[in-house]
């Protein structure tokens, strides 16, 4: 005689069923719907990030420091701030900004590490706030269809969502080696995360991530 299976994978054979069913009657207009809700929740998130998270820190780190502390290099292979923010500039400007309104792609992406201190870190900053200023609109407009379009960007190929995502990923990365060329030119904390307690938890209360 056949043994029956165990109750708790009889259980998770009749949820599988009941979801597949549930798939199966959802309509188009669901379907679309549920695809529209999360690319907002991911659109915000990325916005949130790139223009109210790493822009305002990364900006008030470069603000206290000299120019040349900007342009210090710690050895040939390695890259200032200077140049830091200007590659910064060009990856936003060509990855989202002229991407998604399809405009020309004027980027220049050896200049910005050969750069050697001719720009001041106002400047530099100045540049980078207008490009995320532009970013950020593009940013607030976009949809699911833009983002399962294809685009060609600097000799790829890629869907909207992966150059909005390749955006916020590599400014996190370069955001943070300023921060650390900072706190290394100058020896002070920067104080982000002040809202946590000893155990490196938020207090009750603290601004949601």
């Amino acid at each position: 005689m056949r043994k029956m299976p165990p109750c708790h994978v009889c259980f998770g054979i009749q949820q599988l069923w009941n979801r597949y069913r549930m798939i199966l009657t959802m309509t188009t207009s669901d379907l679309s719907q549920q695809n529209a809700t999360v690319a907002e929740l991911f659109l915000q998130f990325s916005r949130k990030k790139l223009v109210e998270q790493y822009w305002p820190r990364l900006r008030g780190a470069v603000e206290g420091l000299t120019d040349e502390q900007v342009w210090w290099r710690p050895n040939p292979a390695s890259n200032s701030v200077g140049n830091l923010l200007l590659h910064l500039n060009g990856n936003v400007r060509q990855w989202i900004i002229a991407s998604f309104n399809r405009t020309e792609d004027a980027r220049d992406r050896p200049s910005e590490f050969a750069a050697e201190g001719s720009i001041s870190g106002a400047a530099l900053l100045e540049r980078l706030a207008q490009t995320i200023d532009e970013a950020a609109s593009v940013l607030a407009r976009l949809t699911v269809d833009d983002l399962l379009a294809t685009y060609p960007i600097q000799g790829y190929a890629v869907n909207g969502l992966h150059a909005v995502f390749q955006v916020v990923e590599h400014f996190g990365m370069h955001y943070g080696q300023v921060l650390y060329i900072t706190k290394a030119l100058q020896g002070r904390d920067l104080g982000f995360y002040s809202e946590l307690n000893k155990t490196g938890r938020a207090s009750e209360g603290s601004k949601k991530l």
